[in-house]
């Protein structure tokens, strides 16, 4: 067999609880203050993917993206009601 050298990173511990951390805070920017802990948790979710976890950490950061959507939406139907 060819040794065959990928350009990707190997996942690191520290790519998996950025990752994990990265999730925990799109739960609080759905609950709590979607500017500043999806801000944080977009951030965590791509130095995940960057660092190796690549499908978990742009999934982190595509899920704090659409908690402070969701959370924008849910606020503006509460206020204009």
């Amino acid at each position: 067999m060819a040794n065959v050298h990928s350009n990707a990173r190997p996942r690191t511990n520290a790519a998996r609880i950025c990752t994990i951390v990265g999730f925990v805070f799109a739960g609080l920017a759905l609950l709590l203050n979607p500017l500043l802990f999806g801000i944080i948790g977009l951030v965590l979710g791509i130095v995940g993917a960057v660092l190796g976890d690549k499908p978990l950490g742009w999934y982190a950061a595509i899920a704090n993206v659409a908690a402070i959507v969701i959370n924008m939406v849910l606020f503006a139907a509460l206020v204009n009601n």
